[in-house]
């Protein structure tokens, strides 16, 4: 941009020395020189300062990989690679076989741990009965115990007879006291609950959970809108659930956000609401309105994190450019550009607006630029 302010000055002096006949001596050409080096110096670090201009500039957006939540071998790729898709649309399909026997089993499981429960409630209902049993014996041994000692004090019964109506009193409180023990078992196993439920029944119902959550997870869907490009997946691949593994990338249709990196030198010049122009190489002579989003708040090059390394000074040598975040306004549905594409971008400040001027010549001098290119 300094090389064509350069020569549009040096196109005016020309053709201001051509019409006026102003004639080539030692004064009238150090003069234009001179005075073109203060002006243009003067002009550029105005418009350098207060209206910032970067060609590190991109389009960047978000993808999703996607990793199928079960092992199998791949039976179905509906998806279209680069076609739009609606959140819920079907990915690709896994053999749901070895998961619907798994279904399967544990519903049968799940019937099978009812039943057991009602195994329980009638074993708890059977020591109740047994322990009622048990408190009407122990109540006849003690009252035939009771009824023999009072006769021994009167003469009516003999010692050995009172003993042994004694024993069978004892003999009758152990058997309560073992009833009870059969029924308090019981009871625990057939009160035995995780929030409201029998504990065996809960446990089942967690596996067979499980397994229909599996199964459903043999059908992938689209996270949100959006499409899949380069989709390798062919059915009779062995799809895994590794992380580091995914099958396909999913890229999200979300407002499209353009990131650059400007010099800290115009930090004090980059504020949410300036406006911006935009340029793409893919887009020669033409330039594009939009404004500044925000100014990211960490510079990448300087974080540093937890280790058992001792950072030395060349972390210091870093010099990053802060990001800043922005949209464009005009509309680009026409231009099919793909997604991550590069843009320069020049800020217009609220400071020395008149110098702007310059910054918008430039950029749209810029953007003709574009038109040449040679490949190497």
């Amino acid at each position: 941009m300094d090389l064509l302010l350069v020569l549009t000055y040096a196109a005016l002096c020309i053709a201001i020395f051509k019409i006026f006949n102003i004639p080539l001596n030692k004064w009238t050409v150090p003069t234009a020189v001179l005075g073109g080096i203060i002006l243009i110096g003067t002009l550029i670090l105005l418009m350098n300062y207060n209206h910032p201009h970067t060609n590190l500039g991109s389009q960047f957006y978000v993808t999703t990989p996607i990793v199928p939540g079960v092992r199998g071998k791949v039976l179905e790729v509906p998806v279209e690679p680069n076609q739009p898709l609606k959140k819920g649309d079907i990915l690709f399909k896994i053999d749901p076989t070895p998961y619907e026997a798994e279904v399967q089993l544990q519903q049968a499981a799940l019937a099978e741990a009812k039943q057991y429960v009602l195994g329980l409630e009638a074993t708890y209902k059977s020591a109740q009965s047994v322990t009622a049993k048990a408190v009407a014996e122990r109540d006849r041994t003690r009252q035939q115990y009771n009824r023999y000692e009072k006769g021994y004090k009167r003469g009516a019964f003999t010692k050995a007879e009172v003993d042994n109506r004694r024993q069978f009193y004892l003999s009758a409180e152990a058997a309560l006291s073992a009833a009870r023990a059969e029924e308090n078992r019981a009871k625990l196993a057939y009160e035995s609950e995780v929030m409201g439920e029998n504990t065996t029944v809960a446990k089942v119902r967690a596996q067979l959970v499980q397994a229909e959550f599996n199964l459903k997870e043999t059908v992938a869907h689209a996270p949100t809108d959006g499409y899949v490009t380069q989709v390798i997946l062919r059915p009779g691949m062995m799809a895994v659930p590794l992380p580091l593994k995914p099958v396909m990338t999913f890229v999200h249709e979300e407002e499209q956000i353009y990131i650059g990196a400007f010099r800290q030198n115009s930090l004090l010049r980059l504020e949410p609401g300036f406006k911006a122009d935009f340029i793409f190489r893919a887009l020669p002579g033409k330039t594009f309105k939009g404004e500044v989003i925000e100014v990211m708040p960490a510079i990448g090059e300087s974080q540093i994190q937890a280790s058992g390394v001792l950072y030395g000074t060349e972390l210091l040598t870093r010099q990053g450019r802060p990001l800043v975040k922005f949209k464009i306004t005009d509309d680009l549905s026409s231009y099919k550009l793909p997604q991550g594409t590069n843009v320069e971008i020049a800020v217009y400040s609220d400071s020395f607006e008149h110098v702007s001027v310059m910054r918008k010549v430039l950029i749209r001098m810029k953007s003709w630029q574009n038109y040449l290119f040679l490949d190497h």
